[in-house]
């Protein structure tokens, strides 16, 4: 938050390399690399994280971020958690993981998110 107000209140500018060292971006590339960067790390995402498990914590963060308490995130998170077992996903991903391959999940973000997520009612 600290870093946050510096930047906001103050207007100074700063550079890449502060905006890495503060966590703001995870990486910072030349201008020749940045397309090839971006595509590998794409690439990277589609091929080894699941689509639904994306899709979820991406609205997590985004959706729940500014509540006044973390109860409700530790509400749906503990939901999430408890229903791994039933998750072909989760499943896969240990397997994968054990087995030493690529994932193949299946489920999608479309048409399968978990129903009790608090903004699909």
């Amino acid at each position: 938050m600290g870093r946050a107000m510096d930047w906001m209140i103050s207007g100074r500018l700063f550079d890449a390399s502060e905006a890495e060292r503060a966590g703001l971006v995870h990486s910072v590339h030349e201008p020749a690399e940045l397309l090839d960067a971006a595509y590998a790390l794409a690439a990277d995402l589609v091929a080894n994280t699941a689509p639904v498990s994306v899709a979820v914590t991406r609205q997590l963060l985004y959706r729940m971020a500014a509540l006044d308490s973390p109860e409700p995130v530790h509400e749906v998170d503990s939901r999430l958690i408890a229903s791994i077992g039933d998750n072909p996903d989760a499943v896969e991903g240990v397997l994968s993981f054990l087995q030493k391959r690529p994932p193949q999940f299946t489920l999608g973000p479309e048409q399968d998110l978990p129903d009790f997520l608090p903004w699909s009612r």
